[in-house]
């Protein structure tokens, strides 16, 4: 089993065709079928059964794919350290994070650390949380900065950064914008304008509005803060939204912020990498960066 063959092996499992594998690669069709052949006889294993004019992967070649990403991504993290190392010091950093930090918490430290380490190429993936963790785990990303509950994530170490408590946000002409504090009953009539299911943000929300007996009504489901923070401005209903979101809104009078009341915050942006003892130079010191740049900032 060599690393070519896994790479092959991982373009066919990705729903390619031969020929289409073959072109990404840029080796020919026959060599392709070689490869295949030649990983399914050393492992006395099925990889794939033929279907109509495709390959589909066998249980054996599903179980085997984790691992085969994770010795590709290996070798390459293995290259790509060496070549930071002959380069004196320049090198890449793919690091992934979920949307309320991508867009509102990490553009500064994300400029700091490029003017201390100019020959380092940052690359950013922005998903859902889980999404992000996902790609940590089978090393498509090298760091992840998340919002996060308190749930442990097994073969991953996960740092609270700083808080980022969830606020109920209301348009300045809303009924309730005036009281100092909510009470549940108020908000049984009320239309919530939520994030999608899936983030953080709808799952905390989720689990905080059956802890205090409160059921959704009417509910408006949108994608993007910016687009519930919109619709908000309009007093179209509550939202639910992370506080570092709608900083600017706030201090600019377009929104309200209030608390959740019964709330009990459970929601921190996370520094998350893999429990692993070998980590790159230029993954120790983004990470030992996020850390120092973090306290500063909850210090100030």
């Amino acid at each position: 089993m060599n690393v070519q063959q896994l790479h092959v092996f991982m373009e066919v499992c990705g729903g390619r065709t031969l020929a289409e594998a073959a072109g990404k690669l840029g080796l020919k069709q026959p060599t392709i079928s070689f490869h295949l052949k030649k990983l399914e006889e050393e492992l006395g294993v099925e990889l794939f059964r033929k279907q109509s004019r495709s390959l589909q992967p066998s249980e054996a070649a599903l179980e085997l794919l984790p691992y085969a990403r994770r010795i590709v991504f290996l070798m390459e993290e293995a290259r790509l350290a060496m070549l930071e190392r002959r380069e004196l010091g320049e090198g890449r950093l793919r690091l992934g994070a979920s949307y309320t930090p991508a867009t509102y918490v990490l553009p500064p430290h994300f400029a700091a650390y490029r003017q201390l380490n100019k020959g380092v190429s940052l690359m950013l993936t922005v998903k859902q949380a889980g999404a992000v963790l996902a790609m940590l785990r089978s090393n498509e990303i090298d760091v992840g900065i998340v919002s996060l509950g308190d749930a442990v994530e097994d073969g991953l170490i996960i740092q609270p950064l700083i808080e980022d408590e969830l606020k109920l946000l209301l348009a300045p002409e809303h009924p309730l914008a005036d009281y100092a504090q909510i009470e549940v009953e108020q908000l049984r009539e009320e239309t919530f304008l939520l994030h999608e299911v899936g983030s953080t943000s709808r799952t905390l929300s989720d689990e905080w509005a059956s802890k205090v007996g409160l059921q959704w009504g009417s509910v408006m489901e949108l994608g993007a803060i910016e687009t519930i923070k919109e619709a908000l401005k309009c007093n179209m209903g509550i939202g639910i939204l992370p506080r570092r979101s709608v900083i600017r809104e706030v201090e600019a009078g377009e929104l309200v912020l209030c608390d959740l009341p019964e709330y009990i915050n459970r929601r921190h942006i996370c520094l998350a990498y893999r429990n692993e003892e070998q980590l790159s130079p230029h993954v120790r010191s983004f990470i030992e960066f996020v850390r120092h740049t973090f306290l500063v900032h909850d210090k100030q």
